[in-house]
């Protein structure tokens, strides 16, 4: 059986400290990464929706870089939006920016909220890092 090793990005400190969870977690060479937001490094959500999904995208990538991963490891993704139908638009327009387009299963799902007020999407995703 694998060992399970904690991973957590230097700059996700504050927040594990904070909120007490793993943002990820490494069994073999697969990536269990916890759902990323928006959030400047100072945990204040940012308030536009489109940096806000940039922001997601660049704290999944920090995820999965420091388990060793890359979003081209990414094999099952799962988004949670509130408000879905209206922003829905910017997000797949950053996704499609910032991820491989059409890479990995992917589910979207509505949500009436997040951890914390003015959160927009939560991003959760599975990696296995290819050899």
């Amino acid at each position: 059986m694998s060992e399970r090793e904690i991973i957590i990005p230097e700059a996700m400190r504050p927040i594990v400290e904070r909120a007490g969870y793993a943002p990820a977690v490494k069994v073999g060479d697969t990536l269990f990464c916890a759902g990323q937001v928006g959030r400047t490094p100072d945990l204040q959500v940012i308030e536009d929706p489109e940096q806000q999904f940039i922001s997601a995208w660049e704290n999944l990538a920090q995820v999965l870089e420091a388990g060793g991963c890359t979003f081209e490891d990414v094999v099952d993704m799962t988004t949670y939006h509130v408000d879905m139908s209206r922003h829905m638009a910017v997000f797949r327009d950053v996704k499609n920016r910032m991820f491989p387009k059409g890479h990995c299963a992917w589910t979207c799902i509505g949500v009436s909220e997040l951890a914390h007020p003015g959160l927009l999407v939560e991003i959760k995703c599975v990696a296995v890092r290819r050899k």
